[in-house]
């Protein structure tokens, strides 16, 4: 499935030149779930199964929420004198903090037999 990675790129790409002129639009697009619609296709095209999308579905409405503290220190980077890198870092412990406790303490999911 090479074109989810050409898509993927194309659409990291597209942010960046477009942040660079309007960050608005940069953000727009980026918050557009184009990689998720891509994935929910090729799960769907590969299973045909609607059980496995919908969990998918469920455990992606779960963890999209717990990754948005990634966002906090870049948004406040300047407040804060934080270098990117420092902004960066930050956001990706955050992000990983809360996305371990919810797997951590969270329901766990059924076990299927293979």
């Amino acid at each position: 499935m090479w074109w989810r990675a050409v898509i993927a790129g194309l659409v990291v790409a597209g942010v960046s030149q477009l942040a660079d002129r309007h960050p608005r639009l940069g953000a727009f697009l980026l918050t557009l779930p184009l990689v998720s619609i891509l994935a929910f296709i090729a799960v769907w095209h590969q299973e045909q199964d609607l059980n496995t999308v919908s969990r998918l579905a469920r455990e992606t409405l779960v963890l999209v929420p717990l990754g948005l503290p990634f966002f906090v220190p870049l948004a406040l980077s300047q407040r804060l004198g934080l270098s990117f890198w420092s902004a960066f870092g930050a956001g990706i412990i955050l992000a990983s903090a809360t996305i371990s406790l919810w797997f951590w303490l969270g329901p766990q999911p059924p076990t299927t037999d293979a």
